[in-house]
């Protein structure tokens, strides 16, 4: 098979049904780990009363699963380009299902923190390893659209469990969040069905003709689902390979990874617990004001979602940095004073921030070569789960320590130094992953 010929192939593919077929159903998947991810924001208020928690092992609770994602994040990509993006979707899904199961019926607090670890393995594994294979999918004019309409159920999966866990914890109780999580085990046929490995990769690891077949099948599929003759293959143009180029870049989107999950998770996190504790609010008061902050998250996704091959990574990266460090130094600034104040800035953060997070999956897998694409993504991944372990913590000791003005000052901060991060980042609007990343 001549070099190239997957990708030039994939490239001249024009949207179709079999693209959205696939598209939700590892969608679906990460849908349920968005979901997971932050059932415990909501389900901690509950479980603190039940259980007794000390502050300190709140703050367990909390990062015992983003260790976990940690770990997941590191080892996922290296698994993935060795034995395939879809085989470790699999694997993360039958994880992040089972520790869900046992989260559901845990007796106490010391098998919930385990648990939670090992759930966090599965969601930090399956996330890198889907955003590589949606992108490997897509053709260039059109990846950042494809890609990012995908990665929406992530952000989706956060608000939805702000709404259900509003609704169903006050009447059924926190359990019945985490069993929900279960549910994702029924996508495992479908998706051994439907979802065949990237041909990307399968002809970057030396399976050329398995890559052929692979190729020639989804030819077929989308031919029968658009009625037409499929365009002419136009041969791909690879840029030299520069290796200094793959450490800035790495550098940089660590960084951003970095910055950003600090901001995000420094303050979803605790925001339920803020309201109850901070301002008095009751428990189904606090996790409907969260609920409005993710649902203002979930809309920036939409907008970097449809802006971004537009006005590029770039200008979405360094906009949405800013203006999210502008809102939380305002927060700072006036001090939050009342729960409508923190309601209502800290929303407008949200939805700068989710921008930024989200734009990040796209714009991580794009910068690294086939062979080691998930790797790359991983890697990016584990600078995310430090953010995650990292953002909890530290807004959590200033809380305690200095008040809320000063831990919202440190998430302003941190994302002031993203924007001027970003701003060195590399734009990749419109090229193939070939002539990014040969």
């Amino acid at each position: 098979m001549a070099g190239g010929d997957v990708p030039a192939r994939l490239e001249r593919l024009p949207a179709s049904g079999w693209h959205l077929r696939v598209r939700w159903l590892v969608g679906a998947v990460t849908f349920f780990e968005g979901f997971d991810q932050l059932a415990i924001a909501y389900t901690l208020p509950s479980l603190s009363q039940e259980w007794g928690l000390s502050t300190g092992q709140q703050a367990l609770a909390i990062t015992s699963g983003s260790v976990g994602m940690l770990l997941g994040a590191l080892v996922s990509g290296v698994v993935a380009d060795r034995v395939g993006r879809v085989n470790v979707v699999l694997l993360a899904l039958t994880v992040t299902s089972l520790s869900c199961m046992g989260l559901a019926i845990s007796p106490g607090f010391v098998p919930f923190v385990l648990l939670r670890f090992v759930q966090g393995v599965g969601i930090g594994g399956e996330v890198p390893a889907a955003a590589t294979y949606i992108g490997e999918l897509a053709q260039s004019e059109r990846r950042g659209r494809f890609v990012l309409l995908y990665e929406l159920v992530f952000p989706a999966g956060l608000t939805a469990v702000a709404v259900v866990a509003a609704w169903i914890v006050p009447m059924l109780g926190w359990r019945w969040v985490y069993g929900i999580g279960v549910l994702p085990a029924l996508l495992i046929g479908p998706i051994l069905r439907w979802v065949p490995e990237s041909p990307r990769w399968l002809e970057a690891s030396g399976r050329g003709e398995r890559a052929m077949g692979v190729m020639e099948r989804i030819e077929r599929a989308v031919q029968r689902s658009t009625g037409r003759p499929l365009p002419p293959v136009v041969p791909i143009t690879y840029a030299p390979s520069v290796r200094s180029r793959y450490l800035r870049r790495t550098v940089i989107v660590g960084l951003l990874w970095l910055l950003s999950y600090f901001a995000n998770y420094g303050i979803a996190t605790w925001l339920p617990t803020i309201y109850t504790s901070v301002f008095g609010l009751p428990v189904s008061t606090a996790l409907a004001y969260s609920v409005a902050t993710s649902v203002a998250g979930f809309l920036g996704a939409i907008a970097v979602a449809l802006l971004v091959d537009r006005i590029g990574r770039r200008a979405c990266l360094a906009g949405g940095s800013a203006l999210a460090a502008v809102t939380f130094v305002v927060l700072a600034a006036l001090g939050a004073n009342s729960a409508m104040e923190l309601l209502a800035l800290s929303a407008i953060g949200a939805l700068f921030v989710f921008a930024v997070n989200l734009g990040l999956y796209l714009y991580a897998p794009e910068l690294y070569p086939t062979p080691m694409r998930a790797a790359g993504a991983s890697l990016g991944g584990v600078w995310n789960r430090i953010g995650v372990i990292a953002g909890p913590l530290v807004v959590g000791a200033l809380a305690a320590s200095l008040g809320l003005p000063a831990a919202f000052g440190a998430l302003g901060v941190a994302m002031l130094f993203a924007a001027v991060t970003a701003f060195l980042a590399e734009e990749t609007r419109g090229r193939t992953l070939e002539e990014i990343s040969p």
